[in-house]
């Protein structure tokens, strides 16, 4: 009886041990799949970084006879990254008849383009026909099927059906906008201080 109730504890002792090894291993599949997910996965800016870069140059968009969308934006943008995604899908649909140009509202570079289409909260998009002249804005989180809308009508020449849109946006300041003394902060675009 002895021998049969240590050969009945070994048995127990085994079959613990098996089940806190198979635990051990089930957890570290889960970590293992949860940190390959996590180095995939792009920050919201690093995204907006990488769809400027990809972006047709300005010059390029106002010179190649096609209808341009322009986006003024920020990487540190939360409406921005908000609707990165869309942005995306859009340039995926209708990247071979619109060009998508994107500028990036903290290089002054862009202040005259920023000044010339009025830009004091983004994400703001200007709709360009194949010309280059402005036709509407839509200025914040506006939803892709209005966007889509408006790209359709660029494409056909048409008026577009929503020429001046307004989502949620992330401000610029225009309390400090240009007049007399350089601004220090660096999202006043190079915008000069009332005194």
């Amino acid at each position: 009886m002895i021998y049969t109730n240590i050969n009945m504890s070994a048995e127990s002792s085994q079959i613990a041990q098996r089940v806190k090894n198979f635990v051990v291993v089930a957890i570290a599949a889960i970590l293992s799949i949860a940190i390959i997910l996590g180095i995939q996965t792009r920050s919201p800016a690093a995204s907006l970084a990488e769809m400027a870069e990809a972006s047709v140059p300005l010059n390029t968009a106002m010179a190649n006879g096609k209808p341009t969308l322009i986006e003024f934006y920020a990487n540190w943008c939360t409406s921005c990254q908000a609707m990165a995604a869309d942005i995306q899908q859009l340039k995926k649909d209708y990247a071979s008849r619109i060009n998508f140009v994107m500028l990036n509202v903290d290089n002054s570079k862009w202040l005259p383009e920023m000044l010339n289409y009025r830009v004091d909260g983004i994400p703001h998009f200007e709709f360009l026909t194949a010309e280059s002249l402005e036709t509407g804005a839509a200025i914040g989180e506006v939803p892709r099927t209005i966007l889509a809308e408006n790209l359709e009508a660029l494409i056909k020449r048409q008026p577009l059906p929503h020429t001046q849109v307004s989502g949620k946006i992330s401000g610029i300041d225009t309390a400090t906008n240009p007049i007399n003394t350089q601004s220090d902060d660096p999202r006043s675009h190079g915008a000069q201080v009332v005194k």
